[in-house]
């Protein structure tokens, strides 16, 4: 559905610069955007961008309205108002309330009204929905597990046993919650699996991505906590607790019964070592190792980027000779003593 200039500017408390009767029918670049599209500026340095901008109106800060050849709506962080308003542009269908007749649904189940379960989706024993609950095609809820009010579970997902899921919180196609963690004791007959007993708890407005696995607890529950965000791809093992409104990225792997806090930042494929400690307000950069307890904020990485070939071949051998080298300089230095 279209709205006006007016419309947005009074939804998202921003200042037009410009007429209010302009229809909004969508989206774009600003590269891209036609005249009945919105689109925005987030960072001033490409101001130069607005020059051949065709935009219904750009989102932008009071800094870059007069540069703005189109009409302006002024605000104060301009993606953050694009992604406000971004969700009345979705294209994304509604699924329609009602259970589908291929759905399985145990007898024990009380459905709202307003939750929707699609074809092949299977609901067992005991679990708990919330209002507006969606769960799409050939998605597993396991016995016993509760789904807070206007969760959506995309297609294929599998919810296992005694997982709970807070409001509003959002899993992608083919994810896995609550499957058994990696506990074995070594014997000498081999290795000896130990019971996963814990559960899975996610908080409310929780987002993961595609394909992701999060395991139960081993003993106490594997725990994410409010807002936090995973990309597609993430591991995260059992016993793990990972604090509120923390981001992990594509592909990040994080070890058992570790514990990561409030606002932390992992970019793609770094990894978290068992058992350590990560305080709020970290940063970790691409394929950054994390092997040891991490007790003040600021940003750390610890993965070399790529070099040209010969040269990487050349630092790889001074690299085997680190040891020799250290020796030789310590001994230079206790014979200057």
């Amino acid at each position: 559905m279209g709205r006006t200039l007016a419309d947005i500017a009074s939804e998202l408390g921003a200042i037009l610069h410009g007429p209010g009767d302009v229809p909004v029918r969508g989206i774009a670049s600003l590269s891209s955007a036609g005249p009945d599209q919105l689109s925005f500026l987030a960072n001033s340095a490409l101001r130069d961008r607005l020059a051949g901008c065709g935009a219904a109106a750009v989102l932008c800060r009071r800094d870059d309205v007069e540069e703005c050849p189109v009409p302006a709506l002024e605000v104060e962080d301009p993606y953050a108002a694009f992604a406000r308003i971004s969700h009345y542009f979705d294209p994304a269908p509604t699924p329609a309330p009602g259970v589908h007749p291929a759905a399985v649904v145990d007898p024990s189940v009380s459905v709202p009204d307003s939750v929707s379960v699609g074809p092949a989706a299977v609901i067992e024993a005991g679990v708990e929905l919330g209002d507006s609950v969606v769960v799409m095609a050939g998605s597993v809820v396991g016995a016993g597990s509760r789904l807070g009010e206007g969760v959506t579970l995309h297609p294929n997902v599998t919810i296992y046993h005694g997982v709970a899921l807070g409001p509003r919180t959002i899993i992608h196609a083919a994810s896995v919650l609550g499957s058994d963690g990696f506990g074995y004791a070594p014997t000498r007959d081999g290795w000896l699996k130990v019971a996963q007993a814990g559960g899975l708890r996610i908080g409310a407005d929780v987002e993961i991505g595609a394909g992701c696995t999060i395991d139960r607890g081993a003993l106490e529950d594997t725990v994410i906590e409010d807002g936090v965000i995973l990309d597609n791809q993430v591991h995260v093992g059992h016993n793990v607790f990972i604090g509120a409104h923390t981001a992990i990225a594509a592909k990040v792997g994080i070890a058992g019964s570790a514990r990561i806090g409030r606002r932390c930042m992992f970019a793609g494929m770094a990894g978290v070592n068992s058992h350590i400690e990560i305080c709020d307000d970290v940063q970790v950069l691409g394929m950054g190792m994390i092997s040891a307890s991490i007790h003040e904020p600021g940003a750390y990485g610890s993965a070399l980027p790529a070099q040209e070939r010969r040269l990487y071949q050349r630092n790889v051998a001074r690299y085997r000779k680190l040891g020799e080298l250290f020796r030789r300089v310590r001994k230079l230095e206790s014979g200057a003593d």
